[in-house]
């Protein structure tokens, strides 16, 4: 039922055909990137928070971003604290493993981490353990009525300096 309210979502903007499904599992963001064959952090994972009067938040992030407690405290003005796996089908209507921001069961906000903003495109799940979408940041942005980009994110970041270090070095040689 849930891949089904993703594919309903995703009829008004004539997407709905666009949900690849897979004969093996992309519940983990490790199982997702082999499956559809990119790099795990183009993987756009949503993390499901309890926020404030027991009203879920959704955050979707690179699938090599970690919450950031820090930053996620300062910006929500609350401590990040992860629902069950019964909370978040409760709240969003898909069980762990398929959650997205999409075809949800509750009305809740949405924010996108900045850590997807360097891909051109990304993989959410849509809704089941086998199931995606390939979508641009803005794209992703409108489907899912985010409220708004934050940065709660840390861990992907490094990678990138380290990259951009690697690459430096060794034009100096």
């Amino acid at each position: 039922m849930s891949l089904e309210s993703v594919k309903d979502h995703l009829q008004q903007w004539n997407r709905q055909n666009d949900v690849m499904e897979f004969e093996t599992t992309s519940a983990t963001v490790e199982q997702a990137a082999e499956t559809i064959g990119v790099i795990p952090a183009r993987i756009a994972k949503t993390l499901s928070f309890r926020g404030e009067e027991d009203q879920a938040i959704l955050v979707v992030a690179a699938g090599d971003a970690k919450i950031d407690n820090k930053k996620f405290r300062h910006l929500f003005n609350f401590k990040a604290r992860m629902l069950s796996p019964d909370e978040v089908l409760e709240q969003t209507g898909h069980a762990i493993g398929g959650v997205c921001p999409f075809g949800l069961a509750n009305d809740l906000k949405v924010y996108l981490d900045i850590s997807l903003k360097r891909f051109d495109t990304v993989f959410p799940a849509c809704g089941s353990t086998n199931s995606a979408i390939e979508l641009t940041c803005d794209e992703l942005f409108e489907y899912s009525s985010a409220v708004t980009w934050v940065d709660v994110c840390k861990g992907w970041e490094d990678e990138k300096h380290e990259e951009e270090a690697a690459v430096s070095s060794r034009g100096q040689a």
